[in-house]
């Protein structure tokens, strides 16, 4: 994958565009903060963040890639607050690279399929070619 940047530039942690080389996605759909055993991890944005990112990870690992290959990221935040927002900014930037960034949407909501969970983030990954 390659990352597309043109001017004007400012955010160190998303992609504006990536090219990907190899012709194969693994798409994710939408991960929640539950843990393996289908309970809700807690009520705060980090710890929610931190089992989503868990989860994403199991999914790639699953398919034997890593968050080094995600070349888009869709995030659903309710409620949209600046806590809510720099919590999980806070949390991401550990799990992605920011040397090279995925591609970045970040949408507010006014709920998601359960009123506890704070985040819910999709994803799609480049497959390495074999």
């Amino acid at each position: 994958m390659r990352p597309i940047n043109p001017p004007p530039s400012s955010n160190k942690s998303m992609s504006k565009a990536m090219i990907v080389e190899t012709g194969k996605l693994l798409i994710l759909s939408g991960h929640v903060p539950m843990t393996p055993d289908g309970e809700l991890v807690g009520m705060g944005i980090k710890e929610q963040t931190e089992q989503v990112f868990e989860n994403i990870g199991a999914a790639l690992d699953e398919a034997r890639v890593g968050f080094k290959d995600l070349v888009k990221i869709t995030i659903f935040l309710c409620p949209m607050t600046p806590e809510t927002l720099n919590g999980f900014r806070e949390v991401r930037d550990r799990y992605i690279n920011l040397d090279c960034p995925p591609t970045s949407s970040l949408v507010g909501v006014s709920a998601l399929v359960n009123p506890d969970f704070l985040v819910e983030i999709e994803a799609i990954a480049e497959m390495p070619a074999k």
